[in-house]
């Protein structure tokens, strides 16, 4: 993986950091794109701030938006999860050839 790759997954990482913005993913998940005023709906933040969290998503490459007349509508853009998620798994396999390594070494 180069330098680049793992700081593009950093940034991923990094807004997934925020309880806000991972309930934001989960809700275009669910009902797919939306605008920040209904992303905001029956939240206690205002759209201002929901705009803000849909930025740091948007320059993570987790959410796309696109202008359907006067609306801006924000979708998720699933590769850049499909990237965390193959990390992740790596870093488990790592981690479970690591640990049966271990247990060869201890177990009789």
């Amino acid at each position: 993986m180069s330098n680049n790759s793992k700081g593009e997954l950093a940034q991923v990482f990094a807004a997934l950091g925020d309880g806000v913005r991972l309930q934001l993913i989960g809700r275009l998940l669910a009902a797919g794109a939306m605008s920040a005023t209904a992303l905001a709906g029956g939240e206690a933040i205002s759209r201002q701030a929901i705009v803000k969290h849909l930025q740091v998503l948007e320059s993570a490459g987790l959410v796309t938006h696109s202008r359907q007349g006067r609306e801006v509508l924000y979708a998720l853009d699933a590769k850049r999860l499909q990237e965390a998620r193959d990390y992740l798994d790596a870093v488990s396999r790592h981690w479970d050839a690591s640990l049966a390594r271990l247990r060869n070494l201890v177990e009789p």
